[in-house]
Parts: C-alpha cells; structure tokens; sequence
C-alpha cells in the first residue's frame, strides 16, 4: 500500500506539472506558494508535446504499468534539473524514490506486477529478455540501493541535528533546507541516523522518524519538501534496511527470528481443520506461522464470502468475484496442508477424520463446519424453495428467477403470467430482507425496455416473516426503518405469518393460497452433522454444545466453532451464527492450541464480542446497529459498502467488487444476465439442501 501511496504522489506532482506548462500556468500568482516542479518541465520537454509526454508517463507511474521505464524518465529529467538549472531538495528525494522505482520496480498493487508472469512467457519481441533483467536487477542491487539511500538518509539527519553547513561540492547531494524544524531533538534525530546508517533495529528508528516528522507537519512546523523525507523514510520501513545490514544479518544468523522455517513437519503436532469458512479460514490463518503442521479440509477448493452470496443471485455479482481459491491463499506457508474432499465421519478413538476410505491422523481438531438450510421438517418443500448457502444455490436461485421472466414474455395466459412474476421469499432476516430488496430493484430499474408484453416492474415480491417484525436481531426502529425502505421499493411485507405447504404452484400462508412459481428460501439453518459424528449432545438446530473454551466435552482436543457450535457466550446468550462471531472463534481456538503446546495456562473462557449489525435494503438504504448507534438510509448503505469490501479476500475481488456496484449505481445495470443450468419447468431439480451442506 505504501508503494502504491508513493507512485500516486510522484504521478499527481509531475502530471500537475505537465498541467501547467500547457495552459502557462506556472507565473499564476495564486500558485507561488504551491510546491509543484514547474520549472523542471523546460530542460527535457520544453514544448506543448513535451509537456503532454510528461503527463502520461506520470499515468504511467500511478498505474503502475511499465513502471521501470516511467521512472527511468523521471529521474534523468529530475537530476539534470538538479546539476544543471534548479537545485532543490524536493529533486533529491524524488530522485532517491525514482531510483527505487527504476531498481526495485512497482509492488503488488500495480498493472506490472499483475502481468509479470505472463509477459514472461510470451512470445513478443524482447519480452522475456527484459523480464529476466529486470529480475536480475532487483536481485543484484537493491542491497546496495538500500544501504545507498540509508546512508544519504543519515547524513542528511546528521546535518540537519548538528547544524553543520552543507560544503559547496555537496550542496546538490544532500538536502539544505528541508528538516530545518527538526532542530529542537538532535538526541532523536543523532540517534536514528547511527541506527539507520547501521541498518540495526532500522524499521522501527524509520517508523519513529515518520511519527515525529508527521506530528509536527500537524502543528504546521514541516515544509514540503519533508513529506518526500516520509516517503523515502517509508522505503525504510516498509522493505527493511537489507541484506547489507545489522538487521539482515542477525535475521540470517537467527532463521527463527526471520521467519524461516526451523521445524521439520514430522516432528510437530498435527492440526485438522475441517471446513474453509471464515473460522477455519481465520484458525489456520493463525496457527500457519507456528511448530505445527495444519491441514485444512473442505469440499470446495474455495473460500466463499456468503454476506454477498444474494447478489449472485440476483446477477449483481459474479460468483469469481465472491470467493477466493483456498491454496492460492495458503501457499507460502508451507505447513500448511489443503485437502479436497467431504467428510464422512471422526474417529475420536484413533483420533482420525474419515474423508472416505482415507484417514487423516490429528492430534488437535477444529470443526467449523458451516450450516445449511433446515424446513423445520419439511424437507420436500427444498425443491420448490431453494435456499441460500452455496454458489451452486445462487446460480440456481439466478436461473429461476430470469426464466420466470423469460417464461412471462411467452405466456399468453395472464394469469399464469402473474404465477410467473410473484416473487417469494420466506424469511425475514438479513438474507431474506436482502434478497427481497435486490430483486425488487432487478424488475424495477434492471429490466426497462427488455420485454415487450408485460412490464418488469409490474412484478410482485413479497416477503413473507413469522416475527412481528423483521430483522429480529436490529433494534425495533431499526426493523421498522427496513420495512419502510423495502415498501417504498415495492416489496410486499407480510408479519406474523407462516408458511404452511410449498409446491410448484407457490405457497399456503395462513390458509391462503399465494400463487407463485418462485419461491426462496432464507427462514432457518440447521447445522452441519459434526455432533453426529462426535457422538455428542446437540440443541435442536444440531449446533454441537461445546464448553467454555469451545471444546467438546469429553475431548479436550476437539473444537467446534461458528454456525456448528452452540455456546452462552454473548453476555449469557447463545453466539449468532455471523461471520465475525466464527472468526473470533477461529483465533480463540489458535490461541488455545498454541498456550497448550507451549505448557501455558489456558486463557478465559470464549467471549464474543458483537460488533454491530448491518443489512443493505436497495439502492441507498441500509441499517446498521454498533453497540447502541444506530444508523439507517445512505451513512448506512456507505458505511455497509467499505466494511463487505474491505472483508473480501484478495485485491482482485474488491476491485471487481467495486467497479461493478459503482457500474451499476450509475447506469442501473447489471452483470451479464446468463441463464445456465437444467430445465425447472418441472421443478425437478434438489438443491445443496438436500444433497448435503455447504462444508465438509
């Protein structure tokens, strides 16, 4: 992130730069003040063409594309600024950043970084040629870069903390003025420039440097030409001070301190995991970096972000943009071990877990298993009324919902027309107040001008709960902000109603027959077979009770966690099955195995600890509930954007996240509307409900 914060400030300097030559804006009164480079433009590029080279290669740099050569530019123009017309500080820290840019090229945030593997091996001209030196040059030199640019930190430090003038052969080498303020901690700034220079403990002397530095640019007591001194200090402790270092050399001597393995995988203690939701995912996140060797077992090769699950169903998303391959996010950990595969049953005894005909020996076990829908008994209601737990569950949920407007446009029967555009959903918790509010914008703002014998928006959906009220776990106003927001969206809101029957033909509330050929899922979830398995007590949803300390009782090595396990933790109430509540599951479990191979006390009892609650409800509606605040319409709906975000696994996903709400926020559009799968004209065909759960 610091690579990238850098790349944008080099690239806005130098592209406003270009700005102001070609509208001769560098004598504009209102801009002597402003540290912008004009003059830099002149020597290199000093016409209107020059000018406008100037502000691509800054794109260049922000985007992170051909990065080397970008820089390569920028810092023959900044130095022949600096030797031959206009000797400032600011040209010698943005030549020390382009510098490394040129050695070290762009981080993981950028195009080059994304396509490197592929231009590798390719088959353009001098593609593989220019990989391979690139790589060569990294490797070889930034060593020295590195020990160059701490040993030019330091001895500007130096000058600045001593007061010492700067010699006449040197004043275009060494910073002047910049630090001037820096003057009243010469202890601090002395300090630092020895442990720099040294490379000993050189990130954190960098991070206090930063800290002080950024303190007093608050207090308004910094100049500009400072915030380049950050970033340079920022190349320090982000990427270290190197192999030609104190630190490098003590990490080389010392491999544990490095991070270097140190073990041998059939000396240490065995882990299972089973099922890579958020708890196991967030378990085996934490035990990667210890003595033990984890394997990870689920029956999809992928971590899934269910909170958007919906949006897949309504052709929002993509369901790429919603789940993550599992190895790809373990594999530089080498003790960690991925298994595809379903689990059959444990062996408590012989202390194995049966995935088939193979067993997989543990010494410690983590359930976090998952959840799946439970019809309260009626199980023969799935093939009718889908569910939302897995992938395959949303593209179903997406083709019977398209068809259902494909099958209208054909229909010449209006009454079976109107069978076909009544949307059901059972259910009034996040998932179904979701879902209900999606698919009241799909037929509204999605579909205009598609179909031209029937209107999209003339369809119905309704949104069937047996609570008085929905979202039960919201605050009552909250509840009944929802339903004004899914109202004004059109959604019909039946309360205090159950459904009594489903079929092909829709549902039975209350004795009254809803005609519906569509029909969702989201009322209740019983949980995976683990108690089943363990030969253990379970409540009435099949959660596994489990001690204080997320054991099992009678098997101290054995854990269950997330919607799998049933425990009074919440203030004296029973865990929410919810994301956060698995994930401070998983780390609770990792702790505990790591105290009890170390010989450490166990730790307090399992608290969850809620931290709020949010639903989205449309277009510009949302609620959100943090411990008492309450918050509802657009702060909401943001704030519910940046947090589902920010919790997706890998950049890839958040960027195609974003660009496809931000799409769709603007023209009403969404993803491409595919109708894949079998025929359910029949309603033939058994979800993942009936087929088994959504984790091992």
């Amino acid at each position: 992130m610091a690579d990238l914060l850098i790349r944008l400030w080099l690239a806005k300097v130098f592209f406003v730069s270009g700005v102001l030559k070609i509208f001769d804006l560098s004598n504009a009164p209102y801009l002597s003040h402003v540290a912008y480079p004009v003059p830099w433009v002149e020597p290199l590029s000093p016409t209107y063409l020059g000018a406008a080279i100037q502000m691509l290669i800054p794109v260049s740099l922000a985007l992170g594309l051909a990065t080397r050569w970008a820089a390569l530019y920028m810092l023959i123009l900044v130095l022949v600024v600096q030797f031959n017309y206009l000797a400032l500080d600011i040209n010698l820290y943005s030549a020390v950043l382009f510098g490394w840019f040129v050695i070290c090229g762009a981080g993981p945030l950028s195009l080059d970084h994304l396509l490197a593997r592929g231009l590798g091996d390719t088959a353009l001209p001098f593609a593989t040629t220019l990989t391979r030196l690139a790589t060569a040059v990294t490797r070889y030199l930034k060593p020295f870069y590195q020990l160059l640019i701490r040993l030019w930190l330091s001895a500007a430090l130096l000058v600045v903390s001593t007061g010492a003038s700067i010699p006449v052969s040197l004043v275009k080498l060494l910073p002047e003025k910049s630090l001037a303020h820096f003057t009243p901690t010469p202890t601090m700034a002395l300090t630092c420039a020895m442990l720099v220079a040294l490379g000993f403990v050189a990130r954190p002397a960098a991070l206090v440097l930063i800290v002080a530095i950024v303190g007093m640019h608050i207090t308004g007591s910094v100049g500009p030409a400072d915030v380049y001194f950050v970033m340079t200090l920022a190349l320090v402790g982000l990427y270290g001070p190197g192999k030609l270092s104190l630190d490098g050399w003590i990490l080389g001597a010392l491999p544990q301190i490095g991070g270097k393995p140190t073990f041998s995988l059939e000396e240490v203690p065995r882990v299972v995991i089973v099922g890579a939701g958020f708890g196991g995912l967030t378990c085996a996140a934490k035990l990667a970096k210890m003595p033990v060797q984890v394997t990870l077992i689920d029956r999809h090769n992928y971590h899934l972000f269910q909170p958007l699950l919906y949006q897949v169903a309504t052709a929002s998303l993509s369901p790429a943009d919603i789940a993550a391959t599992v190895r790809g996010l373990f594999c530089d950990h080498f003790n960690v071990r991925v298994l595809l595969g379903q689990v059959t049953g444990i062996d408590t005894v012989q202390q194995e877990v049966l995935i088939g005909r193979r067993h997989i020996p543990y010494d410690h076990l983590v359930l976090a298993t998952g959840a799946s829908h439970s019809y309260f008994g009626h199980d023969e209601w799935a093939s009718y009324a889908p569910g939302l737990k897995t992938i395959d569950d949303a593209v179903e949920i997406r083709r019977r919902i398209l068809s259902a407007f494909e099958r209208a446009e054909a229909a010449e029967d209006p009454i079976d027309r109107q069978s076909l555009l009544t949307f059901v959903i059972v259910g009034g918790g996040p998932t179904g107040v979701e879902l209900a509010g999606d698919i009241a914008e799909l037929v509204r703002y999605g579909m205009e001008k598609e179909f031209h014998h029937f209107d999209p928006a003339s369809a119905r959906v309704v949104l069937i709960q047996s609570a008085p009220r929905l979202l039960p776990l919201f605050p009552e106003t909250l509840s009944e902000k929802a339903k004004r927001s899914l109202e004004r969206l059109g959604v019909e809101v039946i309360l205090k109603s159950k459904v009594k029957h489903i079929d092909r033909e829709g549902v039975l509330i209350n004795d009254k027959h809803l005609a519906s050929r569509t029909v969702l899922w989201a009322a209740g979830v019983v949980a995976s077979p683990a108690a089943q398995w363990l030969h253990t007590s379970a409540d009435r949803s099949g959660r596994v009770r489990v001690e204080p300390d997320l054991s099992v009782p009678g098997l101290p090595n054995v854990f269950v966690i997330g919607d799998t396990a049933f425990v009074n933790a919440w203030k004296g109430k029973p865990v929410p099955g919810l994301a956060p509540a698995a994930k401070q599951g998983g780390v609770y479990v990792a702790r505990t195995i790591r105290r009890k191979l170390q010989g450490r006390p166990a730790q307090p009892p399992f608290a969850y600890r809620h931290m709020g609650s949010l639903a989205t409800i449309g277009r510009k509606a949302a609620v959100a509930s943090f411990n008492g605040v309450n918050m509802s319409g657009a702060p909401a709906w943001w704030l519910w954007g940046m947090i589902h975000v920010a919790l997706l696994v890998g950049l890839r996903n958040r960027i195609s996240v974003m660009f496809n709400w931000f799409w769709a926020y603007l023209t009403f559009k969404r993803g491409t509307r595919l109708i894949t799968g079998d025929d359910l004209s029949s309603g033939g065909k058994i979800p993942s409900a009936v087929k088994g759960f959504d984790q091992p």
